[in-house]
């Protein structure tokens, strides 16, 4: 079951979710449940619909410089024009934004900290799709540390070496530690701890003008994840 869908925002909504704004690039607290783009399954409405309010004085809305799954929360950063999102391009196919997660885990790695190295691979099936592991898929690694646990669960911060789709939820699952809520690589265990999917991206790092310090943002924790935070250690306020 997925995290249900977000009901449309209002410009003041989505304008308290800047998180950070420039002459080039926006970085938005993209809520779970809110598609980013066209073709989510039900047909609700999606982020690109929403945009104008971010123009800020300029004549086209900005565009996404890369995407987030759905029910995935947290940084999503667009860029303002097109010279930046060409900049915005080259950061992202290059490796150089240092993006790190937050997740809630059934369960509890084998070891504190790790790297993920399984390569995967897109599986087509009759009624729709899902990444496995597969030796003749893409590369792919994730970082992971474990920030607290309570034995049953676990907070990891997972930052992915590459970007390739569901990487960290497939990640973790397939070293036993299914993130929780995903109906999809956890059905039958994560999903029965919560209905809605446990993973934020909880900050972002982006080199954009080497003569500049890099652009960095955070996105504070979901509603939907403090809860189960707390169960595993997290203490902070907000």
């Amino acid at each position: 079951m997925p995290t249900d869908a977000v009901p449309a925002m209002t410009p003041e909504e989505l304008l308290a979710r800047v998180l950070y704004r420039d002459a080039m690039v926006l970085i938005l607290d993209k809520p779970a449940g809110l598609a980013v783009h066209a073709g989510a399954r039900d047909g609700s409405h999606h982020l690109m619909d929403l945009l104008e309010p971010l123009r800020f004085g300029l004549p086209r809305n900005p565009e996404l410089a890369h995407r987030l799954d759905r029910d995935t929360s947290g940084c999503l950063v667009l860029g303002r024009h097109r010279k930046a999102l060409a900049r915005l391009g080259e950061i992202f196919a290059e490796g150089s934004a240092e993006k790190t997660y937050w997740a809630v885990v059934v369960g509890k790695p084998p070891t504190e900290t790790g790297l993920i190295d399984k390569r995967l691979k897109k599986l087509e099936r009759r009624h729709g799709w899902r990444m496995v592991v597969d030796d003749k898929g893409q590369e792919a690694q994730t970082e992971y540390r474990v920030l607290g646990s309570n034995g049953r669960l676990s907070w990891i911060e997972a930052k992915p070496k590459t970007g390739r789709t569901h990487q960290i939820r497939v990640h973790l699952a397939a070293i036993g530690c299914p993130i929780v809520g995903d109906s999809t690589y956890g059905r039958g265990t994560a999903d029965l701890v919560s209905p809605h999917l446990h993973l934020h991206a909880r900050s972002i790092r982006l080199p954009f003008n080497p003569k500049k310090p890099a652009i960095i943002a955070t996105a504070p924790v979901p509603p939907h994840m403090v809860e189960t935070l707390r169960q595993c250690g997290w203490t902070s306020p907000e």
